[in-house]
């Protein structure tokens, strides 16, 4: 190989740079694996810094290139203290629920007992669920809503501040019980749930206090969802809207219709398939249906919609743009799925607010999913920051996600993606997709194929 076949202009790593934005991945692809014949050797080191990714490469080895600085979520460090004064906060209006687990090999049919193996009550909720997962994410997180003066509230405030969530916001009130759910679990991991509202659904002042919307009112981003009336929904979004603060909003909790003047206070609408199919009364069976219903959600006044699709992962649709697709990152074994759409909303929030790329939203949010399935309950399965940044950096999901073509953002149905052998190499040591993604530059290089049928 000549020095001149060697280099690689910058006009060329722009045009193939170039080329590959704005492509969408699709959910599958056939197994990739490296061209033998290309006899790639080890390197001879490599280099994790905290604020950026190296990779160096053999000297000898002609089709080596030394890769630039690449910023990532490794460049953060998940022990580091935050500072809350620095950061707008997230802001969870939302339930509190006491949840009550009954382990059952199945759901019983119409007029039949069955036997519950164990029974126990823990911390839940919609709202309170994203709060904590905030908190635990390391990030200021305050709560607004309402608790019974009664067992179950202490055993949700008790959840809430052990999650490290701010609590100035959240009223105890006499004249109704804490909300409690009926979670029914079944042997897969997979369950049901019956709501009672209690607090969350009475007492509530017909206009919220000043604090309240204050707090609101500076907040970095907004989270709700419908386990409260919606008249609070409303006065909170169109507060958070007035002053231009994002405002996620959960389509969970309630099978009656939002309204129309909640939806148009809304940046981003989260629901999941089934609430998808239920808002827009139009399938869900396909992802061709799928981005047909969103077009309705469009109409409706939404231009984004985070949709979670549970084994299938997720979509963020955003009105004139391709839709980003997020495979499910694989647990080690799923326990309990309950809150698992609430931690992937929660922790879309925080790496939004953070400033991450889309991309890197759906991924960590899919990261914290994961982890949230491996334990039993609600707040208890709430991650970590530094578990997912784990998760995040380990080698255990990588190869997964490389083969099924579904994290590297290369292309569309019938594309060839070309790279070079600093990207196998990439793949060979397991470094996360966000570096192999910046390599891009070295598209047309014929040293491999990755292909997404």
């Amino acid at each position: 190989m000549t020095q001149k076949q060697d280099q690689i202009s910058e006009e060329e790593q722009e045009n193939s740079v170039e080329n590959m934005r704005g492509l969408t991945t699709p959910l599958q692809s056939k197994p990739w694996h490296p061209t033998p014949q290309n006899n790639l050797k080890k390197p001879e080191s490599y280099n994790l810094y905290t604020h950026s990714l190296q990779f160096n490469p053999q000297n000898n080895n002609p089709l080596s290139r030394k890769a630039k600085p690449i910023s990532c979520f490794a460049s953060q460090n998940p022990n580091q203290p935050i500072l809350k004064e620095s950061k707008p906060p997230l802001v969870v209006v939302g339930s509190a629920n006491a949840d009550i687990y009954v382990e059952i090999d199945r759901l019983p049919k119409e007029g039949e007992t069955i036997s519950a193996k164990t029974g126990q009550t823990l911390a839940g909720g919609k709202g309170a669920n994203q709060a904590v997962c905030g908190g635990k994410l390391s990030y200021p997180t305050f709560f607004v809503g309402q608790v019974g003066e009664d067992a179950h509230g202490k055993l949700i405030t008790e959840a809430l501040e052990s999650g490290g969530v701010c609590l100035d916001h959240l009223s105890i009130v006499a004249n109704a019980p804490t909300g409690h759910a009926v979670v029914m679990l079944q042997s897969d991991g997979q369950n049901s749930i019956i709501i009672v509202g209690g607090a969350n659904m009475s007492c509530w002042p017909e206009n919220l206090s000043d604090e309240d919307l204050e707090i609101v009112r500076s907040a970095g981003i907004v989270l709700l969802q419908r386990e409260i009336p919606d008249f609070v929904n409303i006065q909170v979004a169109k507060a958070a809207k007035n002053t231009h603060v994002p405002v996620i909003l959960d389509a969970g909790g309630a099978d009656s219709p939002i309204p129309l003047e909640l939806l148009r206070c809304v940046d981003i609408f989260s629901p999941n398939e089934t609430e998808l199919a239920r808002i827009t009364k139009m399938p869900t069976e396909s992802f061709e249906q799928i981005s047909k219903a969103v077009e309705k959600c469009y109409e409706l006044g939404v231009n984004q919609v985070l949709l979670k699709l549970g084994a299938n992962g997720s979509a963020l649709f955003t009105k004139g743009e391709e839709p980003l697709r997020q495979p499910i990152i694989k647990a080690a074994k799923v326990i309990d799925t309950t809150g698992a759409g609430d931690t992937f909303t929660a922790a879309f929030a925080v790496a939004l607010v953070e400033g991450k790329s889309k991309e890197e939203c759906l991924r960590f949010a899919a990261a914290a999913a994961s982890l949230c399935v491996q334990v039993k309950g609600a707040i208890p399965s709430m991650p970590e920051k530094k578990a997912v940044f784990s998760l995040l950096h380990s080698g255990l999901n990588f190869h997964e996600e490389v083969y099924n073509g579904a994290v590297v953002n290369f292309g569309k149905e019938n594309l060839s993606a070309y790279f070079a052998a600093d990207a196998f190499l990439l793949v060979q040591y397991r470094f996360e997709y966000t570096a192999l993604k910046c390599l891009s530059s070295f598209c047309k290089r014929t040293s491999g194929v990755v292909s997404f049928p």
